[in-house]
């Protein structure tokens, strides 16, 4: 299974390597594998986060995000996407960025493109803050079944109860970091308030459609759907996503991906100008590997297994979101990013383990199929101590990915 997922991976990564050594030989090889690694390091929060999200997505919205999801990722994100800001930056053509950027100036000459880039980053850093920053802030006001930094977590799902509050931080941390880091505090305000605009407008299309279709299923009758639903493991209670929510959370997911790639992007110049070496370093190695991990993270059922994985990428996102948007006065090393974000999951994975092996002292399953938990609660039910069973202290059942549920 796991060479069914990672095959392509695999297989584009050394056509990859082929292609930059015939480009630049033995140095460019190196520079395209380093870029490939810097990708995979910065964007395991990334992928935690996408299997989340594509979990909820039918199977023909799934692939489409495994195929023309990464395309878009690939050449969208990774090569045009610096090309159109230097281009908007230094009033320029496609084509005259591109040529500037094969010529590979030094970042010091004001006319490279590196130079301009970096110059355009606090406009990129507040963008695609403020839209990870929104994530972060609606993830951790949201009551959860599991907590995973109980202390912490607890008080902010209290405070997550005052309407619009996420949007409220939000707005508020911009105008003061806008005010006080920003060269040009216009440019910036308006490029965080793209970014704040863009998660609302993509997430709440999303819900909108996800529920008009969940609601259509079950006035339709359509309980064997429903009963599917139930084991899903994605946050729906519902259906899996099609149609219009299918495109809205695939739309959500390549924002979410552009966001993430940002700090990539802008940190792969430290290692190269090349945007061919960035392309097929960044984009299909890195990319490729992100998107397999995902699947990977869905069709194992980790994030259910390990309950807490969650939630460390969402800490990783909210410093990410931080680092980006105090990268409005001062751009944080790229290795700090990528460290603080391992530290995170790496964390939450243990507190995981360490969870499941008391559960299983306790003689609680932590994966048990969903036959034998329906038989124990209908026979739960059906006596006196059911509900006393049912308050007892373990954590409360989760549906997973396949057909089993955790505990």
């Amino acid at each position: 299974m796991n060479l069914r997922i990672f095959g392509w991976s695999y297989a584009v990564t050394i056509v990859s390597l082929v292609v930059a050594f015939l480009y630049g030989g033995v140095e460019a090889l190196i520079l395209c594998a380093i870029l490939g690694i810097l990708e995979i390091s910065l964007s395991f929060d990334n992928a935690v986060v996408n299997a989340t999200v594509l979990e909820r997505m039918s199977p023909f919205w799934q692939k489409i995000f495994l195929t023309i999801g990464i395309v878009i990722a690939v050449f969208g994100m990774r090569l045009v996407f610096p090309l159109l800001i230097v281009g908007v930056t230094a009033n320029l053509g496609p084509i005259e960025a591109f040529q500037l950027a094969l010529e590979q100036r030094p970042e010091s000459d004001p006319t490279s493109y590196a130079y301009l880039l970096n110059q355009a980053y606090p406009e990129i850093a507040a963008f695609g803050g403020m839209f990870l920053f929104m994530l972060f802030l609606d993830w951790v006001f949201e009551e959860r079944e599991h907590s995973w930094l109980t202390w912490l977590e607890r008080p902010l799902v209290k405070i997550g109860a005052l309407n619009r509050v996420s949007i409220v931080i939000a707005i508020g941390a911009l105008v003061i970091l806008a005010s006080t880091l920003a060269a040009e505090p216009g440019k910036v305000l308006v490029a965080g308030s793209l970014g704040l605009v863009t998660y609302l407008l993509v997430n709440g299309l999303g819900d909108l459609f996800e529920q008009a279709g969940g609601a259509d299923a079950l006035a339709g009758g359509d309980d064997d759907g429903a009963a599917k639903a139930g084991r899903s493991g994605g946050p729906s209670t519902l259906a899996k996503a099609t149609g219009k929510a299918g495109f809205f959370l695939f739309l959500y997911l390549e924002v979410l991906d552009a966001a993430f790639s940002f700090d990539g992007v802008i940190g792969a110049f430290a290692v190269t100008t090349d945007p061919i070496l960035i392309a097929l370093g960044l984009g299909l190695i890195g990319a490729m590997f992100v998107r397999s991990l995902t699947v990977f993270l869905v069709r194992k059922g980790t994030l259910q297994d390990y309950v807490y994985l969650e939630h460390g990428a969402h800490w990783a996102i909210g410093a990410l979101s931080v680092i980006l948007l105090v990268g409005i006065g001062f751009h944080v090393n790229e290795i700090v990013t990528g460290l603080i974000g391992v530290a995170f999951i790496g964390a939450a994975f243990l507190s995981s383990i360490l969870r499941n092996r008391r559960l299983a002292r306790q003689g609680v399953q932590t994966e048990q199929p969903v036959d034998e938990l329906a038989a124990e609660k209908a026979a739960s039910d059906h006596t006196p101590d059911g509900a006393a069973a049912a308050g007892a202290d373990v954590d409360a059942p989760t549906t997973g990915s396949g057909d089993q549920v955790r505990k």
